[in-house]
């Protein structure tokens, strides 16, 4: 039976949506379609080089960023000092109002920034509302407590905030955090992912604007921007989520500085398998662990299995991989009717079709250096569109024991690619769970949970779930990382206060050149 986009979710019917909540932040575009505006120096500006971003559902062009260069992100930055300024002497409970008007305007607005997320970045729609859910119920929650968190005498940074963010969570990572800065006293300023969420962060912005926050909103290259972005002196601290690489790049630039930071890079999270026999429980852990095709930070691609459970595991672990689902997010067939549920996955297609043929092309260099496939899905049997591009889909893999010089034993693959290694002491264990120099989270699966509490001790991990996965947390949940996954100020509940505020008693807990410092997690 042939499929069809459910009626109504269409990127012509999503756009028309945004458009007519906040026409303000958009433009034409040279070749008759839509063009985002620059939210800088308090207004929407039609400036900057329109250039094409296309949707990894189906390749094909949503929208124009107009992407600016470092002459006109400097402006911006020194604009949005001035504004810093004035906003750290906004009495807090004038801050707090107009947050919460901002959340009432995104809650207002909420299923249209989920479709956005959708189109733009391929999420299923369950996803893409629980983004949405979990950055509007995190604020609300700061909203409550920032009074307490600010009670001893903590003020705002000397100038704003500066946020670099990866695309796979532009609403819970990204305006969650803007918002919380701002509620304690900082202006914003962020810079639109390149790979995808911009349209859902125009919108977002456009109402954070209209409340009466003062955030900045451009797009350009990340080479070009990073220089203003992460080292202008009015910069009071710069947040950075993405990969190592980048991430390396802007804390390599903070070396000379004494700038405030936050780094969230991502590490190999490793879940180990030592004297377990809880194999239906192990199994909705793992199939929860697919949503989204992985491509998150704290998603677990490595399994380290005790010898003598491979066998159960894998009779546990490969029906899990066989019953993934994914494809288009919004393709129904004929019998589908308004108000009906949009299609239930676990995952759509990846970030682009480069990252979907690079994962591809480290899945066959593993297998060449001498993997064993497992399982190596195919697209047949997918739900997609009759003649659909379906270049940024990938169907899930296992590998076996990948070969020590592959990428896929050291880095994350950021998709549906799982990696087993077989090990026979505790110490190899520890050993390969440790392999990438740190991690953001880690899990042991062990009938024993006291002998897994001790296993845990030695884990390069910042958080360690016993039968359970760890994931970043929310509200008062800390969060950060052990070795390179993360350089600088931890965040989360109390600590993303701090981390954005000066004063208090003792020193924030993070990684920094001359110590770190971990809370209990």
């Amino acid at each position: 039976m042939a499929l069809e986009i459910a009626d109504g979710t269409s990127w012509s019917d999503t756009l028309a949506r945004a458009v007519a909540a906040t026409p303000e932040a958009f433009g034409a575009a040279p070749d008759g379609g839509a063009v985002l505006h620059n939210l800088i120096e308090g207004e929407w500006r039609a400036v900057g080089t329109p250039t094409p971003a296309r949707t990894p559902v189906d390749n094909t062009v949503l929208v124009h960023l107009a992407r600016l260069d470092a002459d006109a992100a400097r402006g911006a930055v020194a604009h949005a000092a001035a504004a810093h300024a004035d906003w750290a002497r906004t009495p807090l409970a004038e801050r707090k109002a107009r947050v919460a008007a901002a959340l009432d305007a995104l809650t207002a607005h909420r299923d249209l920034l989920a479709m956005l997320l959708v189109w733009e970045i391929g999420k299923p729609w369950r996803l893409a509302c629980a983004d949405v859910d979990r950055a509007l119920d995190g604020v609300r929650w700061y909203v409550r407590e920032i009074d307490r968190m600010l009670a001893d005498g903590r003020e705002p940074l000397p100038g704003p905030v500066s946020n670099i963010a990866s695309w796979n969570y532009p609403m819970s990572v990204l305006v969650h955090a803007e918002l919380v800065q701002l509620l304690a006293g900082n202006a914003v300023i962020a810079k639109t992912p390149s790979q995808g969420g911009a349209v859902c962060l125009t919108v977002a912005h456009a109402l954070l604007r209209r409340a009466g926050l003062p955030a900045t909103l451009l797009s350009g290259g990340g080479e070009e921007l990073s220089e203003v972005l992460v080292r202008a002196p009015e910069i009071g601290a710069v947040a950075f989520v993405g990969g190592r690489s980048n991430g390396g790049k802007v804390a390599a630039a903070l070396l000379d500085s004494d700038k405030r930071h936050f780094i969230e890079q991502e590490g190999l999270n490793a879940w180990g398998i030592w004297n377990f026999s809880q194999w239906d429980l192990l199994a909705a852990h793992l199939k929860k662990g697919f949503e989204y095709g992985k491509q998150r930070c704290t998603a677990y691609p490595r399994f380290v299995v005790q010898r003598d459970l491979v066998d159960e595991f894998l009779d546990m672990y490969l029906p899990v991989v066989r019953s993934i689902r994914f494809g288009h997010p919004l393709a129904v067939d004929e019998t589908w009717r308004a108000g009906d549920p949009l299609p239930e996955l676990d995952f759509g297609p990846l970030i682009s079709a480069a990252k979907a043929d690079e994962l591809r092309r480290k899945v066959d260099e593993a297998v060449r250096g001498g993997a064993v496939p497992l399982h190596r899905g195919k697209l047949d049997g997918a739900s997609f569109l009759d003649g659909q591009d379906t270049s940024a889909y990938v169907a899930p893999a296992v590998l076996l024991a990948p070969p020590g010089r592959s990428r896929l034993m050291h880095a994350e693959p950021f998709g549906p690619v799982d990696t087993i290694v077989v090990v026979d002491t505790t110490d190899e264990l520890l050993a390969q769970m440790n392999a990438s120099n740190g991690a953001l989270v880690a899990s042991l699966a062990c009938d024993d949970e006291e002998q897994a509490g001790k296993l845990a001790v030695d884990l390069q991990a910042f958080k360690v779930g016993i039968n359970k996965p760890r994931s970043r947390g929310d509200r008062d949940e800390p969060f950060g990382g052990r070795g390179a996954s993360w350089k600088g100020a931890f965040v989360g509940g109390d600590l993303l206060v701090q981390a954005v505020t000066v004063g208090g008693d003792g020193r924030l807990y993070g990684n920094f050149p001359d110590y770190s410092s971990y809370p209990a997690t």
